[in-house]
């Protein structure tokens, strides 16, 4: 026994030391997943490619020490890494895997975040879907009070405001996102900011206003290794440079914005510095290389309108297994629930069956302890039985012995009540005689008490008499 109680000491420690020495890893394993997936957003701007590599190292960290949380933000990193890279089809793939994570253990602040993100992802193909899941975001973040994600968005609807041509509108959203960001010094995304002010000023023909905000974006950018960025801010300072006839200055940013854009890897970059090319040449009256560029771009633009209507379709493909796959996800809660609940029924219902055997059993094995006390108990009675017949017997012969004594006994009772109470009626009817005299005045109270005192003396003799009867049968025979 103590050899069993020794084992099971020995196992229950084992098992603490492991669960003690994993729980003393997991916070280590867990801050190695953030880091990894921090590391991985940092580079979003200048390395999309880098952003890739963290947020798989940091999926798979997470998913080795089951971090729900970790893996929803390794795969909102992936879906950024492919954001930055133009492959929308895995961007939005791994932004609903990180959603479905979010929304299972309820993390309102990372699900923000991915509807923010997804609304950016639909910024180029579908207005009205990325202002829907822009304002969801928007909704979230102001309620759980989060004014870095509120100032991201205000900049992300700033940009679709833009691209609806309402650039007083989208300049209000910047200007709140400016405010917001200064508070916060985050210095990253005012750069990006102060590029899109930038940009709208270009398009409302304050050029000089525009130039400003570029080129101070720029330098910004550069100072922060932010190749997406200067990528994108040349641009628009190249097209300014080619309204004002500054063909220098626009072929210049133009072979700089290239080199930047190949950095970065991002086709449609390298698509648009080819039409801002042939907008050069062809202002420059170069039209022999203006064609030329045209040529190219219209080769390049069949292949981008195809591919952006293919990401279109895709997008929609997505919203819809999105749809279809919560749908799956309900019903296989539902089906989980139906067989979570079924497996208790038939637990319980074999457990009650158990213990219906269990008593049965219980139930045979005291019947059969039960019958064989009764044997035992039988032939015990019939032992006793017949003990209390012989018994019975002597007591018959008793009995009548005893009722011939008790007959005796009452005769010579009833003969010496009637002596007793013949003995006593008399004093008694004495005393009644001399308490009615006494009472009409016949007789003196004196002489009356006289009297009732030889009464009382001689039912107290009469008494004592009796006393020595009852303890002295032959005496009782003879007065009788």
């Amino acid at each position: 026994m103590s050899k069993y109680l020794y084992l099971a000491i020995f196992l229950l420690l084992s098992v603490w030391v492991r669960a003690s020495s994993f729980n003393d890893a997991m916070p280590q394993d867990t801050n190695d997943v953030n880091k990894l997936a921090k590391q991985g957003y940092d580079s979003r701007l200048t390395d999309p490619e880098q952003t890739i590599a963290y947020g798989e190292k940091a999926l798979t960290l997470a998913k080795e020490v089951k971090y729900s949380k970790g893996i929803g933000e390794a795969y909102r990193i992936l879906g950024l890494g492919y954001y930055y890279l133009n492959e929308p089809e895995k961007s939005i793939d791994n932004y609903l895997q990180a959603l479905k994570y979010f929304t299972e253990i309820n993390d309102k602040q990372s699900e923000a975040k991915v509807y923010n993100n997804i609304g950016n992802l639909y910024r180029d193909n579908d207005y009205q879907q990325s202002l829907l899941y822009l304002n969801r975001s928007l909704a979230i973040a102001q309620k759980i009070n989060d004014p870095q994600l509120v100032a991201s968005l205000y900049l992300n609807i700033g940009n679709i405001k833009y691209r609806q041509k309402s650039y007083n509108q989208a300049l209000t959203y910047y200007d709140k996102s400016y405010t917001l960001f200064t508070k916060l010094q985050d210095s990253i995304n005012l750069i990006t900011c102060i590029q899109n002010q930038g940009v709208t000023y270009f398009h409302l023909n304050q050029f000089e206003k525009a130039r400003q905000l570029l080129l101070e974006a720029n330098n910004a950018a550069k100072v922060n290794d932010l190749n997406q960025i200067v990528a994108s801010v040349n641009l628009t300072l190249a097209a300014l440079y080619i309204a004002r006839n500054d063909f220098a200055g626009a072929e210049r940013i133009i072979e700089e914005g290239k080199v930047y854009a190949n950095i970065i890897k991002d086709k449609k970059l390298l698509y648009d510095y080819e039409y801002t090319t042939y907008q050069m040449e062809y202002k420059r009256k170069n039209f022999e290389k203006a064609l030329h560029y045209l040529q190219d771009i219209y080769r390049q633009d069949s292949t981008l309108h195809k591919t952006n209507e293919s990401t279109r379709i895709n997008l929609i493909q997505k919203q819809f297994e999105q749809a279809d796959s919560q749908r799956q996800q309900e019903a296989l809660l539902q089906k989980q629930e139906y067989d979570r609940v079924r497996f208790f029924g038939v637990a319980a219902v074999a457990g009650l069956l158990l213990v219906v055997v269990a008593l049965l059993v219980g139930n045979v094995k005291r019947k059969a302890k039960t019958n064989a006390q009764l044997t035992d108990l039988n032939a015990e009675v019939s032992r006793q039985k017949d003990n209390l017949d012989r018994i019975n017997h002597h007591l018959e012969e008793i009995i009548d012995e005893r009722t011939r004594d008790l007959q005796v006994k009452n005769r010579k009772l009833s003969e010496y009540s009637s002596y007793l109470s013949h003995q006593i009626r008399g004093p008694i009817a004495t005393l009644k005689g001399l308490m009615n005299l006494e009472k009409e005045g016949l007789v003196g109270e004196a002489e009356c008490i006289e009297m009732m005192g030889k009464c009382v003396s001689d039912i107290d003799s009469k008494i004592i008499e009796m006393s020595d009867m009852l303890h002295n049968p032959a005496k009782t025979d003879a007065k009788v």
